[in-house]
Formats: structure tokens, sequence, C-alpha cells
């Protein structure tokens, strides 16, 4: 479990970040915590990378632990819900593990930068989905009737130029766009990391 450490370390590290961050704006649809949240996708594709499925899973579940750690500490918070505590552990968890299953499907097709990219980007795809949709559409207000989400749910031009559609949407394309951007930039220190963890190039 030694060996693990530098990615339970990162992972928690990540979450805690974000669910700080989380709480400042960046923009009219984004905050903070989009800009350090991906990166817990790059955490675990290098520790499946390096140590394999099960290792990854180790690393998502301590990231899991610290996430809900987070959200009971700041339970108390203003932005701070049953239901976007519930999201966001929903949404983190499967979404991870989803990405460690595809990555090790694809981990022995040429090309290293197939299995990580792939495997982040439809990880970001659920993610995304089941964060907003949980925490903010109406078809999950049961989750907690007294949370008012009125204001996720009015109608203005999508990411303020597209068609109508509810505000939630919206942030969460722009969630998705910059998961997307930080995906392909997360390349670079994947391929550097893992190369530098095996010191054996070729591998990747």
């Amino acid at each position: 479990m030694t060996r693990f450490l530098p990615g339970v370390i990162a992972m928690a590290a990540i979450v805690v970040a974000s669910n700080i961050l989380v709480q400042f704006q960046l923009g009219a649809h984004l905050t903070w915590g989009a800009i350090t949240y991906p990166f817990a996708f790059l955490v675990t594709d290098v520790m499946n990378r390096v140590y394999g499925a099960r290792a990854a899973r180790r690393v998502v579940l301590a990231g899991f632990v610290t996430g809900v750690a987070c959200s009971l500490l700041a339970a108390g918070m203003e932005r701070t819900t049953l239901r976007i505590a519930t999201a966001s552990g929903t949404a983190f968890l499967l979404a991870q593990l989803v990405d460690i299953g595809i990555f090790n499907a694809m981990r022995h097709l040429s090309g290293w930068w197939k299995a990580p990219l792939v495997s982040s980007l439809l990880g970001s795809i659920l993610d995304t989905t089941l964060f907003f949709s949980i925490a903010f559409s109406t078809s999950f207000a049961f989750i907690d009737r007294a949370d008012d989400v009125a204001w996720a749910n009015e109608m203005v031009p999508l990411l303020g130029l597209g068609p109508d559609a509810p505000v939630w949407t919206s942030l969460a394309m722009a969630d998705w766009l910059m998961k997307l951007a930080l995906a392909l930039l997360a390349l670079v220190p994947f391929r550097l990391i893992v190369r530098n963890m095996l010191r054996q190039p070729s591998r990747i």
C-alpha cells in the first residue's frame, strides 16, 4: 500500500482543493473547482498504467472517502446541500470506476495516448451528466424537496448564445468543455509521469 501513497495523497489533495474552490466563481458558468477536479482522472490513469486497475480503485476509494468527509464538514455552508453532496459522491465514484474499466480494456492498444484520453473523456461525460442532473434537474427533486433549485431550471440561452435551455445545462456544458480541454493537456504530464515511474519508456 505504501507505493500507492503518492497517488492517494494526490487524489485526496485534488478532492479537497476542488471542494474548496467550487465555492468561488470563475466567469459566468464555471467555478475554480472545475480546473482542479479533472486532474483526478490523471491520477487514476497514472495509477492504473503503473500499478494496475486494483491499485487505481484503491486510490479512487481514498478520494471518495475524502470527498464524503469534505461534504460532511461543509454541511453548514450555504451552497452545500444534500443533493449536491449526493451528486458529487455518486458522480465521482461511478465516473472514476468507469474510467478505470475503460482504461484497463484499452491498455494494450497501440498508441500510449488512447487509453488515458478515451477513458478520461467518457468518464468526464458520465461525471458531468450525473453531477449536474442529480444536483439541479427537477427529475431528482425527490432527493431533497426542501432544496430550491428553481434558479438552475430557469430557461436562458445555452452558454449565453445558444437555444434556450435550463441554466444547469449551460453549467454542465461549460464544465465538460473544461474537462475536455484538460484531458488533452493532461496527456503531457501523463506521459512524463508514467515514463518516470516505470523508467522504461518503451512500455508506454
